[in-house]
């Protein structure tokens, strides 16, 4: 939660629904007190180690204040931050036309990424919910980078990773959409269309829904061979409506 929340104050009350939820223990403020005291004794003992200067008091970088506490950074660098600063970047350069750019910030965004977000950690409500608005913010830059990289010609490049995304994001329609522009690209229409075909069983049979328009538009267009989704660079307008 500290972390999460770096240089920001955590009030108690969070740290006790995180913790127990609404069935908190009489003994909660003393309980994360003894918390605090651990950790601080932890950052102590790291800052004593990694110091040139003579110990650092924890009481510095885990800070008391009234009704919470905060973690200081001191300007060091949280992974959280650096995700969405590049991200930023990245969206910035996008909207801007230059998908090179776009591209180069939204790979170096990913590459901050070393699994899933808190994945060793046990979340309560409130990380739970912090855990999945990462996780959609990094799926949403995976899919940017994608539509990049398919507008500045990768398309025989994504092939393999797009097939691995699919098959893990099965109702994904902006990934399928992807993919099926980068097989009609490299020469298998067919296959497009069998992706589209799947996509659709796996909407109808799951949630019960049928594809969005914009996905049925670029199955017609791959089923007509639209000369438009061969041409690097204009594909937006097909893949936005997909997805």
């Amino acid at each position: 939660m500290l972390t999460v929340h770096a240089d920001q104050v955590v009030p108690m009350a969070s740290l006790f629904e995180e913790l127990w939820g609404e069935d908190i223990p009489r003994s909660a403020n003393t309980t994360v007190q003894t918390y605090i005291l651990h950790l601080r004794n932890l950052i102590g003992a790291a800052l004593d180690q990694s110091s040139t200067d003579g110990p650092v008091d924890a009481k510095r970088v885990l800070v008391t204040y009234p009704g919470g506490y905060l973690l200081d950074t001191m300007g060091g660098r949280v992974d959280v931050r650096e995700f969405d600063r590049l991200a930023a970047l990245g969206h910035r350069a996008r909207e801007m036309g230059d998908y090179d750019a776009a591209s180069r910030h939204f790979n170096d965004a990913l590459a901050v990424w070393r699994g899933r977000a808190l994945v060793d950690v046990q979340t309560g409500p409130l990380l739970e919910v912090e855990s999945h608005r990462l996780e959609e913010a990094r799926l949403n830059v995976l899919d940017r980078r994608i539509d990049a990289d398919l507008r500045l010609g990768r398309h025989h490049e994504l092939l393999g990773e797009l097939a691995g995304l699919v098959g893990r994001y099965r109702t994904h329609e902006g990934l399928h959409a992807h993919l099926m522009l980068a097989l009609y690209r490299s020469g298998r229409r067919g296959e497009a269309i069998d992706v589209y075909r799947r996509m659709r069983t796996g909407l109808v049979n799951e949630l019960g829904l049928e594809p969005s328009p914009g996905l049925r538009r670029l199955q017609h267009a791959i089923l007509m061979s639209d000369r438009r989704l061969a041409e690097v660079g204009t594909e937006a307008a097909a893949l936005d409506r997909a997805g």
